[in-house]
């Protein structure tokens, strides 16, 4: 079956998990993902645990359906090889500090030069403006200087970072829309053009109601923990046994709520009857519901819940989540073979279409592990050329030696 990108091609010489995820989106959709690595590789990633057999699957979450090739970029010959291989891409993909593709003789204003329809995505922490342009910018870093932390987390305890990535997360999804939206927009006028895509850009844009009650009512949210600064009942409740997320984020609901607790005063009494006064009365209207949510197990409420189409959840260990009846259902994980490890389980592609499966091709690469195959296939390098190579330290030895040698 055709793929929506299949005759798309993007050199990603970016590292770590927002820029190398969102590559990962468009090598779902079958775009040809070329990883470009140094030769003793440029990724952290691959350092960070757990690891199976020696491999890191922090590295793997991020880097499916993709081909990798060595390349030392500060050899003359190097670029040169690179560039190549820009004359035939559609998209160069790099997370490198503001500055270092210019100072490598690389920038955007060049390489359009080799190919005027060139798309290049740059993400960086802070942007290639700003006093910040220079700066380092990791995830938890984001989080602290967007607000996030401090609007995350109990209200009486410490400012707290989302439990996974978050703000790299996010940044992975614009990663892809930026490019098919370039990709798109040279549709029309056949023209490339440089992307600034910046973390903390991402995370400001998404702190959704929170911005916009400062920005237009001058409110500064406050850490709430599993509550919610706006709508009341719309938290954790703990039950006989495990805790459940409640949602009764309308009057609807909440009149429904109180039904099933066996308390349909509390929908007409003055002090709830409206979400403003549930927030106003909030303290006590919780603990009265908490009360209630105690005297049954967290299966017992989901039945009533589920039956009354309450919107509630079990707060979920991340085995649970995996064995949940529903993620079951959707297929959620798929299997991969791994050159090194053998099979290998990833979290598919959350994208259903109609009329389009998309299916991976490809393990999260070994470092350099299609070095050979490009060069030779793609800008017809003889081994003896390759050999030179090596020996020149432009690209490194096939990553199958290191399976050889183990």
């Amino acid at each position: 079956m055709n793929q929506p990108l299949e005759d798309i091609r993007i050199l990603d010489l970016s590292r770590v998990y927002a820029a190398p995820a969102g590559s990962m989106i468009l090598a779902d959709l079958g775009a040809d993902v070329i990883r470009v690595e140094s030769l003793t590789g440029s990724d952290s990633m691959r350092e960070w645990g757990p690891f199976v057999n020696g491999e890191s699957t922090y590295y793997f979450s991020s880097n499916r359906n993709k081909r990798s090739i060595t390349l030392n970029l500060k050899e003359e010959k190097g670029k040169d090889v690179f560039l190549d291989l820009v004359k035939k891409a559609d998209v160069v993909l790099e997370n490198f500090k503001t500055g270092t593709m210019e100072k490598l003789g690389l920038g955007y204003e060049y390489l359009k030069t080799v190919n005027d329809q060139l798309i290049m995505c740059s993400v960086t922490g802070f942007g290639q403006t700003g006093p910040d342009k220079g700066a380092p910018g990791f995830d938890p870093v984001i989080q602290a200087i967007s607000g996030l932390m401090d609007v995350t987390g109990d209200a009486d305890g410490e400012p707290t970072k989302v439990g996974v990535p978050i703000a790299d997360i996010l940044t992975s999804n614009y990663v892809a829309l930026s490019i098919l939206s370039a990709i798109r927009m040279r549709d029309f006028n056949n023209q490339g053009q440089h992307i600034d895509l910046s973390l903390l850009d991402v995370q400001i844009s998404s702190l959704a109601n929170v911005s916009s009650g400062y920005l237009n009512a001058g409110k500064i949210s406050k850490r709430v923990g599993n509550s919610h600064n706006n709508v009341v009942p719309y938290q954790v409740f703990r039950c006989k046994d495990d805790p459940i997320m409640l949602c009764a984020g309308n009057n609807g609901l909440y009149v429904k709520l109180c039904k099933l607790l066996n308390h349909p005063e509390w929908a007409t009494d003055p002090r709830y009857c409206t979400n403003d006064k549930r927030l106003e009365n909030e303290e006590e209207l919780v603990s009265k519901i908490q009360q209630v949510m105690k005297k049954k197990t967290a299966d017992e409420w989901m039945e009533l819940l589920s039956q009354a189409k309450i919107p509630a959840g079990k707060v979920n260990t991340i085995d649970q989540a995996f064995d949940h009846p529903q993620v079951q259902a959707r297929e959620s994980v798929e299997v991969l073979t791994h050159p090194i490890v053998g099979e290998i389980k990833m979290t598919k592609n959350p994208m259903r279409f109609s009329d389009l499966n998309i299916s991976s091709k490809y393990a999260p690469p070994l470092l350099g592990e299609h070095t050979e195959e490009l060069l030779m296939e793609e800008l017809g390098y003889s081994m003896e050329e390759l050999d030179e190579l090596r020996k020149q330290h432009v690209i490194s030895y096939t990553a199958f030696d290191k399976i050889v040698d183990g």
